[in-house]
């Protein structure tokens, strides 16, 4: 359904080039959910803004690449084009729901304005009805239509941001860290609804967030990504029983486990690279535990271990006995 190709997106600054994304490749079939994983800074909202051609000129643009949607490149086409897809075929649930909505406009009023632009000829009687009904299926009762998002907690205020993406009936949501401005209880709510969504609409979802809890929860496969760049890539199964990157096995020993007693969690250390100055080499080199000289030096390509599972790193190139178990 959706095809990333070879994906880079730079943003010009008085400091240099920063470069975002650097070549990020993935599909979402129908039906499918894959998350976007990694640090803040790793590239995964951009990587979104990119999909949806809303990464803001100047100071950024899409270099090189191409997005594929049912056949279609999203890049080639015109902007009256792209405002057709945006809503109806493509929606967004935008990172954090307090400053996401409108304070001066009611909720039924932002939910009505996407079904307007996207079917000018529905009746106003018909727009009305359908803005209800949105809140319905997210879970709040259609006769809070006419309040404002101050009048809202923060969990319903996301369950709108919801509504309002799904008021066109999208074939793919991206949902960026929708639950990461939320308690515990309520995150719980959030994703259970859209997984409950997903498979009532058949929805295609791509999941941004920094949580493996989550992605674990809702996910079919994962893209584990860093500096810009996906290193690690598959199916839930194969990611999370035999995950391969440095940089993935680091993240998994930073979670508290409830199988095993540790008297201390294990954080990768260092830092992210700064996105204008990254190496001629593998980006996490500098922080990779089993980096070497040639590791510094060369770009590694990335690798298929199986059907399900996708690596970027040099010892694998190299067939190093490091990584045969």
């Amino acid at each position: 359904m959706l095809e990333v190709k070879n994906l880079h997106v730079h943003y010009s600054t008085d400091h240099g080039i920063v470069k975002a994304v650097n070549g990020v490749t993935f599909t979402l079939k129908t039906g499918e959910t894959i998350g976007l994983v990694g640090e803040t800074g790793a590239g995964k909202t951009t990587t979104a803004l990119g999909i949806l051609r809303l990464v803001p000129n100047p100071p950024g643009r899409i270099i090189e690449g191409d997005v594929i949607l049912d056949g279609e490149s999203l890049l080639r086409i015109s902007e009256k084009q792209m405002r057709k897809i945006r809503g109806e075929k493509i929606a967004m649930i935008f990172q954090d729901p307090m400053t996401s909505l409108n304070p001066v406009l009611t909720v039924g009023e932002q939910i009505s304005e996407i079904i307007k632009l996207h079917y000018p000829k529905m009746s106003k009687a018909d727009v009305y009805l359908k803005a209800a009904q949105m809140l319905e299926l997210v879970g709040i009762p259609s006769d809070r239509i006419a309040e404002y998002p101050h009048q809202f907690s923060g969990g319903m205020k996301q369950r709108v941001l919801i509504a309002i993406a799904l008021a066109c009936d999208p074939g793919i949501l991206i949902a960026d860290e929708p639950t990461s401005a939320l308690d515990v209880t309520i995150q719980a709510q959030v994703l259970s609804l859209l997984s409950e969504l997903k498979k009532k609409l058949n929805t295609s979802l791509i999941m941004i967030t920094h949580d493996l809890g989550v992605v674990a929860e809702v996910c079919d496969k994962v893209a584990i990504m860093y500096a810009g760049e996906i290193v690690e890539y598959g199916s839930i199964r194969e990611i999370y029983k035999n995950a391969k990157h440095p940089y993935t096995i680091g993240l998994f020993e930073s979670i508290p486990s409830m199988e095993k007693r540790v008297k201390r969690l294990k954080p990768i250390p260092g830092l992210m690279p700064d996105p204008t100055n990254l190496s001629e080499g593998c980006s996490f080199s500098p922080r990779c535990p089993y980096a070497t000289e040639t590791c510094r030096k060369k770009d590694p390509k990335q690798i298929e271990l199986s059907e399900d599972h996708y690596v970027k790193c040099l010892k694998f190139s190299e067939e190093s006995s490091l990584w045969k178990n």
